[in-house]
């Protein structure tokens, strides 16, 4: 048994129009794309709450830096990298 489930989605006509010419030209199911599409939204949402989740701990716990300290080395790494030269 399948343990994935069924949600109507309301679209806009130019969403189901674009998800039609999708799917024809891809030989699959709107379904199917839709599914993909919502699958890659979550995971990259969770992701994103996932390390604000992280930062903010970070904060409460006192491992942050100001921010021009941040930036002063981030500037001093850029200096530096911009004087070795480029490898292929």
């Amino acid at each position: 048994m399948s343990d994935d489930t069924s949600l109507t989605v309301p679209l806009s006509r130019e969403i189901e129009d674009g998800l039609d010419a999708l799917a024809e030209r891809a030989q699959r199911t709107k379904a199917s794309l839709a599914g993909e599409a919502i699958a890659d939204f979550v995971a990259r949402e969770l992701a994103v709450v996932e390390a604000i989740e992280r930062g903010l701990e970070d904060v409460h716990a006192g491992r942050t830096v100001p921010h021009e300290q941040a930036m002063k080395t981030i500037r001093a790494v850029i200096e530096r990298r911009s004087k070795v030269p480029f490898v292929p």
